[in-house]
């Protein structure tokens, strides 16, 4: 309840979701001890309620989040790593930038009985924790989109994008994959898993998919109904805007659900590695995942804990070295011009 009182006082305030590059102090509660920099990539009135909550905990720790998107945040990093300022935590959803920084030298390694818990394909080299699990979903305005069209596949999504009657021409939006580092993660990988993954993305384009970099322009303009569907977005954010009673419905593909990681780096170069380490483990716990789960809307990955189950559909997308293959720059700039290809006005 308090969750939904936040989200509808922030949509009064102004736009749902913060400009990337915001940063946001939160003072220790108690005499000052320690200071923890944080870099992430979900907004930071999604992430409000886990730093307060363990604010309580430990009232003398200081924490500035800056809000980066996830492909900036890696570049950041390499930037500033050896600033004072540095962050002491990268948590983001771009689970492939994560893994290169480990597989480069960036990462300090961490074991606790919390990063113990984590299901294998979880943590990797004990230097990147996967903190939550997000699936992947189709999202869509139920004004726009009559009930009875909307897709509950890849395969009825495409016969929707070629129905002669074309609904979705100029309504449809997906991540710009060359701005937006979830959006080519996810890109990639149904480009592994899917068959009709090009058929789709050529439809997407004779229908002058609406490309966007951040998640919460996407679910601003299906929520006006600017657009009736968006394609292959993550779906705790969707899910906030309909407890604040935007007109939204998800769906989480039944041929397959690809499930992001929200993955947790400690840098080599943090200047507070004492303080990351206890909030990782603050993260991991039985009270963090649940603040995680039922204040913040991100799923619980630790096997133990209440939360909802993952659906049969559910494909995870690995945490190690396997996500390095598309990071590759010549198979990089090949994705992205036959992404380009597919996905502009022909």
């Amino acid at each position: 309840m308090m969750r939904t009182l936040f989200l509808l006082l922030m949509l009064a305030a102004g736009p749902a979701f913060a400009d990337p590059g915001d940063v946001q102090r939160f003072p220790a509660k108690g005499t000052a001890t320690a200071e923890l920099r944080i870099h992430g990539s979900t907004d930071i009135e999604v992430f409000a309620t886990v730093i307060t909550d363990y604010q309580r905990l430990h009232p003398g720790t200081e924490i500035v989040y800056e809000d980066v998107i996830t492909q900036d945040m890696y570049a950041q990093y390499l930037r500033q790593r050896h600033s004072p300022t540095g962050p002491d935590m990268l948590i983001s959803s771009g689970m492939d930038l994560q893994a290169k920084l480990v597989n480069d030298g960036h990462a300090l390694p961490h074991r606790s009985p919390q990063t113990d818990a984590l299901p294998a394909w979880a943590q990797w080299r004990h230097e990147a924790f996967g903190i939550s699990y997000e699936p992947v979903a189709m999202v869509y305005n139920t004004r726009t989109l009559p009930a009875a069209r909307v897709p509950k596949t890849r395969r009825q999504l495409l016969e929707l994008l070629r129905a002669p009657d074309a609904p979705l021409a100029g309504k449809v939006g997906t991540y710009d994959v060359e701005r937006s580092s979830v959006g080519y993660l996810l890109a990639t990988q149904d480009g592994q898993r899917g068959s009709m993954a090009g058929a789709l993305l050529g439809a997407l384009g004779d229908n002058q998919v609406q490309l966007e970099e951040r998640t919460g322009v996407l679910l601003d303009r299906v929520s006006s109904g600017q657009l009736s569907l968006v394609y292959n977005v993550l779906g705790s954010y969707a899910q906030a805007r309909i407890d604040s009673g935007a007109p939204l419905g998800i769906v989480e593909p039944e041929d397959y659900t690809l499930v992001v990681l929200r993955t947790a780096v400690i840098p080599r170069t943090a200047q507070n590695a004492a303080e990351a380490r206890r909030f990782l483990d603050y993260l991991l716990s039985p009270r963090g995942q649940q603040v995680l789960s039922r204040e913040a809307r991100l799923m619980s990955i630790v096997p133990t804990q209440r939360g909802r189950a993952p659906g049969r559909s559910y494909r995870p997308i690995l945490l190690g070295p396997g996500l390095l293959v598309y990071l590759d720059a010549l198979k990089r700039r090949q994705f992205l011009d036959a992404w380009k290809g597919s996905t502009q006005p022909r």
